[in-house]
């Protein structure tokens, strides 16, 4: 896999088992930051990566001009990769081992920006939302199923091939 834009452009980082990730497309990565971008200046904000996986989306942050990122990641063969990659590059993300369901709500100050990938079917997306409705700016989630937003509304959306892309945020009341 390969960093698609900014400072560490080009870099090559190692994708844990296709068995234990999913690694997000370098046309979806693309896509995610140029969509943030025109929403945020990157710079002083904090982007976590709360299903980690490869760690390619913090180092993209990083790579984009975000002043922190986070990873979380609790399987011990991708953790392992993770460390590996983030080994290589100066800054690197914070790398934090565990679930983070549990971690992200001990984690502050909270983020400008939080990206949900978990697996597919694990069924947690309204848990993770739920997690980080008090921590979180914006929230992408990616995911292929349906999902109840809850206190979230859609910023935008978008559909790669089933995979759907939401930019969320903590809805507003009207008076404020």
């Amino acid at each position: 896999m390969i960093i698609t834009a900014g400072k560490f452009k080009g870099q090559k980082i190692t994708a844990p088992d296709e068995k234990i990730t999913r690694p997000t497309l370098s046309k979806v990565r693309m896509s995610v930051f140029n969509t943030l971008q025109a929403m945020i200046d990157f710079d002083g904000k904090s982007f976590l990566d709360m299903f980690a996986g490869s760690g390619i989306m913090a180092l993209e942050a990083l790579s984009r001009g975000f002043s922190r990122a986070v990873a979380i990641e609790r399987h011990p063969k991708a953790f392992a990769v993770i460390k590996s990659n983030f080994s290589k590059f100066s800054p690197a993300p914070e790398l934090i081992r565990g679930d983070s369901l549990k971690l992200v709500k001990n984690l502050n100050p909270g983020f400008d920006v939080v990206y949900i990938d978990p697996p597919y079917y694990a069924g947690v997306y309204e848990q993770a939302l739920l997690a980080v409705k008090d921590a979180a700016g914006i929230v992408i989630l990616e995911h292929v199923t349906d999902v109840d937003f809850g206190e979230f509304e859609i910023l935008k959306q978008k559909n790669y091939g089933g995979k759907i892309i939401s930019f969320l945020h903590i809805k507003r009341e009207a008076n404020q």
